[in-house]
């Protein structure tokens, strides 16, 4: 098993230990861009989730990933034929630099506006690659709407990964059906989180409670999420190709997945207050 130095800045926003001990190269693995239904379009990587959705109006993007990663979704908005100066919003996952470390270069391309959740504000802004300062043009809140070209998001404050992770719900338009989109945060307990006693982040252990609770409220359709693991991507997009039912269609895979995170959240963190006492 591989080693992990527990760094301070873990809960800081810094890019997650697990990504510091492999180098954030491996995440940059380019992926084919691709539609993965109605309005909404895959631009990410191997394993980073960024999503282009399209409006008359101009076009959201989900994730800028890593600094170095905006140049590979550049690429990928263009291959689907969408022009990237037509980004006017961006809109991000959580605190992390391999989901949000790219947000001033895609500010300086686009002159798209960047949208940050309340609890995440102090660490995006301690996230200046290049020592660029992190743009941030609008503050949001649980439950906020973010609307363009008829497309309306709502961001859900699901927070434990970060103090502000937010998890995306929309509604996707395909064969006269209408579709209920969770584009997830982040549920997940990286190595080396603190659960008790975290000096940095008291409640997060309550967080976690609450992001998984409000998690299971939203209804899902269509199952997405910052990393393509969490939802599958590969082999969903594989069984794309081939034709027939929309692979990305998948309340049970949600479902499935919460279950098992909440399943190790609940295991980590008995594991630690039996430390602790």
């Amino acid at each position: 098993m591989r080693a992990y130095k527990i760094l301070p800045c873990l809960l800081l926003g810094a890019l997650p230990v697990w990504a510091q001990a492999t180098g954030h190269e491996a995440f940059n693995k380019p992926f084919p861009a691709y539609k993965v239904i109605g309005n909404i379009y895959f631009v990410g990587t191997d394993d980073l989730g960024s999503f282009l959705i399209t409006t008359p109006d101009g076009n959201i993007l989900i994730n800028s990933d890593f600094d170095d990663t905006v140049p590979q979704i550049r690429a990928s908005v263009e291959k689907l034929g969408f022009k990237f100066t037509d980004i006017k919003i961006l809109l991000g996952s959580h605190a992390h630099g391999d989901h949000m470390d790219g947000d001033a270069r895609v500010k300086e391309l686009t002159g798209a506006q960047v949208m940050v959740m309340e609890q995440d504000v102090p660490a995006i802004s301690r996230m200046t690659p290049g020592n660029k300062p992190h743009p941030i043009d609008r503050v949001l809140h649980d439950g906020d709407e973010v609307k363009l070209g008829g497309t309306t998001l709502v961001a859900h404050l699901t927070p434990g990964h970060t103090k502000g992770c937010t998890t995306w719900t929309l509604k996707a338009q395909e064969n006269g059906k209408s579709y209920n989109v969770v584009i997830l945060g982040s549920i997940g307990v990286n190595p080396g989180y603190v659960l008790v006693g975290n000096k940095d982040y008291p409640q997060i252990a309550d967080d976690y409670v609450r992001g998984f609770k409000v998690l299971r409220s939203l209804p899902c359709d269509v199952f997405l999420g910052s990393h393509g693991r969490f939802y599958g991507m590969q082999e969903k997009y594989a069984k794309l190709q081939n034709g027939g039912p929309n692979p990305f269609i998948d309340p049970a895979g949600y479902k499935a997945h919460l279950d098992l995170q909440e399943m190790n959240f609940r295991a980590k963190l008995e594991e630690q207050q039996k430390a602790a006492k």
